[in-house]
C-alpha cells in the first residue's frame, strides 16, 4: 500500500462515519400525506400478513406467532413510540419475539411506514 492510497483509506475512516451521523443528526423527515400514503402502500406489502389490515396485530400470519405481533394502534411499543424509535425497530426488529428487521426495505417506505402507524395511533 503507497502512502497516498493509506492517506485515502484513513481519510475515510475518519469522515465516513461522520457523514453518517450527521445524517442520523438530522432526525426523521417530516410527515407529509404523500409519505403516509406511501408508507400504506408499503405497510400492505411489508407488514399486512402480521399485523393486519387495521394494524391490530390479527394479520394471517400474526395469529400464528407467539408472542403475537403488537397493536400498532394501541399497544405500548417495546422500544420506544417515537418516530426514530419505531423506524429502528422496523429497520433491526426485535430481539425475543417475532418482529423480524425490514433493513431491507427502502428507507423512505420504512418512514412512510413509521408515519403510516403514527397516523392511526390513538391518542
Amino acid at each position: 500500500m503507497n502512502l497516498i492510497t493509506l492517506r485515502v483509506y484513513l481519510a475515510a475512516l475518519v469522515v465516513f462515519p461522520l457523514l453518517v451521523s450527521m445524517d442520523a443528526l438530522a432526525g426523521p423527515p417530516a410527515s407529509t400525506p404523500a409519505l403516509v400514503e406511501q408508507g400504506k402502500a408499503a405497510y400492505k406489502i411489508h407488514c399486512i400478513a402480521c399485523h393486519g389490515e387495521k394494524l391490530d396485530g390479527n394479520g394471517v400470519a400474526g395469529q400464528y406467532m407467539n408472542p403475537k405481533p403488537r397493536n400498532l394502534t394501541a399497544d405500548k411499543f417495546k422500544a420506544g413510540s417515537g418516530a426514530q424509535e419505531i423506524f429502528n425497530t422496523t429497520s433491526k426488529g426485535l430481539p425475543g419475539t417475532t418482529m423480524a428487521a425490514f433493513g431491507h426495505v427502502s428507507e423512505q417506505d420504512r418512514w412512510g411506514i413509521v408515519h403510516y402507524i403514527l397516523s392511526l395511533r390513538k391518542k
